[in-house]
């Protein structure tokens, strides 16, 4: 913390001299000593596993992660399982194995297309196995490059070693396991969205942010979920759906492993989905960099974990991996031992299991496949001799691995196709939260299940214990009919710090009610151009009420003099310009707002003076901000009064904008965000009651009123 001495100095000189203005908390110049202030995190940062002390810390945190997780990818709820529609055919024969081609619909009129191998001799239900290919493309063509390749040991053959991805397709099937590879977005025959907009996307798309049109990476498709990484992961749970709709496929037995990005998608599907019974994400578990390419972010993904804890939440299912000399390359002490102490936790340490080759590269090879065969040969009760070898195969030739042909014709495809699908996502979103409310008995309880746990999912705090907030005095001023104080609040956990103003009656004894007091001002807001409090502020002193408010982040003291702060800061580490990059790794400034709000409140209904009720009020533009905590807030605040000034989130068309907020607009915008303070008194100022607010509150036999002004509220 930085030095306080001199402030109270500072302060009293003020006093001394008879000066009537705001006072500053601290010293000229000085800014808060928050960590918030610092450099934002990014994909390339540090991101430890700190286990839990108990296994009930970890089962807490991890259906947290989970909630997270669906949250951020745009599956809560999930959408409809519509028909997949799926076609198998173009069987191709090989020594012990048959390929076919397959393409089916993950979402109405969007394709999966994959390769479908399978044993050639099988008898009866087969297990399977899922395999996400990652960057390269399943026909990933080492080229001439196989014989150097060979030479450092990587692959072994050099028919089948060209084509690594395929190679352990192959195996598997002749190990006995139905076997899917399937395209990620922009490669080979899913072209629907292209490789420029799901892989290799720079820049901004002006003609596709408007609320009418949107197109991926933009803030309309941000604050409804909508990511290519959240569709890759539908892709991927809906191509389970296919590999367990087989009849020769044993449901029972399923296995997943990708490398590279397919290791990223190998880490969210097992961590989402309870049918894989044994998985082998390569290349992708580590501390170090998280995966640098669009498709491996999205916003709320990483804020506060990584790639390792995200792996754990396979746990106590058996997972193993390898390093290399990449990103990898200090798993063996960051990351695995974790992992080591978790399973022992949970589970039994034997089934988690990590090597690493630090004389290879970025790779899913020859060497790494063997360590899989064997996990799933011991996982999948396969029965089969060790050591399992390998074995070459002839390569597919265009025609036998191409899915589209003359009777099975390509898709629609590029930004016609990407507004359809995202408009399809939308309203299948809005028609599985409107079945829910509809059917529901208690509707305020619906709506907490699927707006309010969204909410806690996005802000991922609510009210703070006593201990969590410390304070300290700076000032204290004697005014005409009442106290004046000036305080700094820090929330400790994560180093963030408030300049703090308060206003005591001295003239009207206290009723034990506090007004929070939230302005897009900060507390400059609640002075008027006297330096005396407001005329809202006033009249409550002058009732017997005591009011508190606080500069929120980048508001008032957290800015240089002469500076403002009209946008939200950025990552910098990549010249792409993809919303994930920030708010993957990094809460919106608009959640770090809530944040303060949050922590102002607890300090309030944890006060020593023993605080009857919590009035919050939103101000000035902060009516959103104020909202939002006063949804998370429950029953510690007893009124809430919120200027709207008629905003709505579905405005925004800047993923900079200061008001940005990931999800907003899925979950039912600022109306949605409102309801959620049924049953709990709310005063609506600026616009009439929103019909969808008003229903809540109806439905709850609450009241809700609308007010002109904050001033007529009271």
């Amino acid at each position: 913390m930085k030095a306080f001495k001199g402030i109270a100095c500072a302060v009293a000189c003020l006093l001394t001299v008879g000066l009537f203005a705001q006072t500053d908390v601290y010293e000229d110049g000085q800014l808060p000593d928050d960590s918030r202030l610092g450099e934002l995190r990014h994909l390339n940062n540090y991101f430890p596993f700190a286990v839990p002390d108990t296994a009930r810390a970890w089962e807490t945190r991890r259906d947290h992660l989970r909630m997270r997780l669906r949250v951020a990818l745009g599956l809560w709820p999930q959408p409809a399982k519509t028909p997949l529609n799926a076609k198998i055919y173009g069987k191709s024969l090989r020594d012990g194995f048959t390929i076919e081609k397959v393409h089916f619909e993950s979402y109405p009129g969007h394709f999966v297309s994959g390769l479908l191998f399978r044993p050639e001799a099988a008898e009866g239900k087969s297990p399977a196995v899922l395999t996400p290919h990652g960057h390269g493309g399943r026909m990933q063509d080492h080229g001439d490059g196989i014989k150097k390749l060979i030479e450092n040991g990587d692959e072994k053959f050099e028919n089948s070693g060209r084509f690594p991805k395929l190679a352990r397709c192959a195996q598997l099937a002749r190990m006995g396991c139905v076997t899917f590879i399937y395209d990620m977005e922009g490669y080979v025959d899913s072209l629907q969205i292209p490789m420029e907009v799901s892989h290799r996307l720079n820049d901004r798309r002006p003609d596709l942010e408007s609320p009418s049109q949107w197109g991926f990476f933009s803030a309309q498709a941000e604050m409804r979920m909508q990511s290519i990484m959240g569709v890759q992961t539908w892709n991927s749970i809906r191509a389970l759906d296919f590999l367990q709709s087989l009849p020769d496929v044993d449901g029972k037995r399923i296995g997943i492993t990708g490398g590279s990005g397919g290791g990223t998608q190998t880490i969210l599907l097992g961590a989402l989905d309870a049918r894989p019974i044994v998985s082998f994400p390569q290349g992708m578990v580590s501390t170090a960099m998280q995966g640098g390419c669009p498709c491996e972010n999205c916003s709320l993904l990483r804020v506060d974990t990584g790639n390792i804890e995200l792996t754990a939440l396979f746990a106590p299912r058996p997972i193993a991996m390898t390093g290399a000399n990449d990103w990898t390359k200090d798993i063996q002490t960051k990351g695995y031992p974790e992992l080591q102490q978790l399973y022992k936790m949970v589970g039994d340490v034997d089934d988690v299991f990590c090597v690493s080759y630090l004389n290879f590269g970025h790779n899913y090879n020859y060497v790494t496949r063997r360590h899989m065969y064997h996990w799933f040969n011991k996982h999948m009760n396969l029965g089969l001799e060790e050591p399992i070898v390998e074995q070459d195969w002839k390569p597919l030739t265009p025609e036998e691995y191409s899915v589209w042909d003359d009777e099975h014709p390509a898709p629609e495809a590029g930004v016609p196709h990407e507004i359809k699908l995202l408009r399809v996502i939308d309203k299948d979103s809005n028609r599985q939260i409107a079945r829910v409310l509809r059917s529901a008995e208690n509707k305020v309880e619906a709506l907490q299940g699927l707006h309010g746990a969204a909410l806690k999912a996005i802000v991922g705090r609510g009210l703070s214990s006593v201990d969590e907030i410390s304070r300290v005095k700076v000032g204290k001023f004697e005014r005409e009919g009442y106290h004046e104080f000036t305080d700094i609040l820090r929330y400790d956990p994560a180093g963030e710090e408030l300049p703090v103003a308060s206003f005591f009656p001295t003239k009207t004894k206290w009723t034990g009610t506090v007004v929070v007091w939230a302005d897009g001002q900060g507390k400059a807001g609640m002075y008027g151009d006297d330096g005396k409090p407001n005329k809202e502020i006033a009249s409550l002193l002058a009732e017997g009420v005591s009011v508190i408010g606080a500069d929120l982040l980048y508001q008032g003291e957290f800015l240089k003099e002469g500076t403002s702060f009209d946008s939200q800061r950025l990552a910098t580490t990549t010249s792409r310009k993809i919303p994930a990059y920030t708010y993957g790794y990094n809460n919106a400034l608009f959640v770090q707002r809530v944040h303060d709000l949050l922590t102002l409140i607890s300090f309030v209904a944890n006060d020593e003076h023993g605080t009857k009720n919590i009035v919050l009020v939103g101000a000035n533009g902060a009516g959103p901000i104020a909202a939002t905590a006063r949804a998370l807030a429950g029953e510690k605040v007893h009124t809430a009064i919120i200027d709207t000034n008629g905003f709505r989130f579905g405005n925004i068309t800047q993923y900079d904008d200061v008001n940005f907020l990931p999800g907003a607009i899925k979950y039912g915008d600022l109306p949605g965000i409102l309801a959620l303070s049924a049953p709990y008194r709310l005063m609506v100022v600026g616009e009439d009651v929103p019909a969808f607010t008003k229903a809540i509150y109806e439905a709850a036999g609450a009241r809700v009123k609308s007010a002109k002004t904050i001033y007529d509220a009271f």
